[in-house]
């Protein structure tokens, strides 16, 4: 059942804060990304891909890979608001010696496909996952995230080509394009560029939205279910650290532990975003 989207950005907020905690608890995280890629998780989980706490190992469940691993926060703040994880368990024990709750994803726990980590990897597997469902005849749809500073792989761009060659519809990447990455801006260091012109080339779909909207998110995984004979790449321009002035698009904040005055600003900023979307 689909939630409507005003109380999807009423939920962001929340999730976003819990993010932040789990980051403060374990002592650092990729605070930027978590904050740039939490709409695209959160809508996909909510609204869109087919899975529960109680099918993870059904063979007809849809499959995600977060290949941008390093913004594991924000996933772990999902998987715990859809079930699969406690988040008092995770926030108890995020980062701590012998944790399963690492910074990166670990297949040990419910709900999580595959470790990632190291970029340029989720395209590949999954387009294996939207071939090996096609050829065994599933109506499984496979899903990644993927980073923009991630696009500089060029496993990705392999991945790219046989996902078009093989003409997998049920496909959808997200780039998280907040044009930033640990040592600056994106594009200063890419040869992608314009990059719905290259994935076009390869024979995507290809859509480009404003990925601080929670609406357009939705609308175009919604869309990329429509779509035959392609795969899909959803271009979702972000903020950087979206929700606090503080944060956002400052390279900085890519990896930051907050000081206790920036956690609290941070938290005031995030409390202020949330009323706004209740009254709006």
């Amino acid at each position: 059942m689909n939630v409507n989207l005003h109380d999807l950005e009423v939920l962001s907020w929340d999730l976003r804060q819990q993010t932040l905690d789990i980051i403060m608890a374990g002592g650092g995280g990729h605070i930027g990304g978590d904050m740039s890629l939490m709409n695209a998780l959160l809508v996909l989980y909510v609204n869109h891909l087919s899975i529960t706490p109680e099918t993870v190992n059904d063979p007809d469940r849809d499959r995600f890979v977060l290949s941008k691993g390093h913004s594991m926060e924000a996933y772990y703040a999902i998987l715990c608001h859809r079930g699969f994880l406690d988040l008092e368990d995770v926030t108890a024990k995020f980062s701590k010696f012998g944790s399963p709750y690492i910074g990166h994803p670990n297949n040990n726990l419910p709900g999580i496909e595959m470790n990632s980590g190291s970029l340029g990897h989720g395209l590949p597997v999954c387009v294996g996952m939207a071939l090996a469902g096609k050829r065994s005849g599933k109506s499984y749809r496979v899903y990644t995230i993927m980073g923009d500073g991630e696009l500089a792989e060029g496993s990705v761009w392999e991945g790219a080509m046989a996902a078009g060659h093989y003409k997998l519809d049920n496909l959808c990447a997200v780039v998280d394009r907040n044009k930033l990455q640990i040592s600056g801006p994106t594009e200063e260091v890419m040869s992608h560029e314009p990059l719905n012109e290259r994935f076009a080339a390869f024979g995507w779909n290809v859509m480009e939205i404003n990925g601080d909207s929670i609406a357009q998110m939705d609308s175009a995984y919604a869309q990329a279910k429509e779509v035959k004979d392609k795969p899909t790449v959803i271009i979702s321009n972000t903020t950087k650290g979206y929700g606090s002035p503080l944060m956002e698009n400052k390279a900085g904040w890519h990896h930051h532990l907050p000081t206790p005055e920036e956690y609290e600003q941070i938290k005031r900023d995030f409390a202020q975003r949330k009323e706004a979307a209740q009254n709006g």
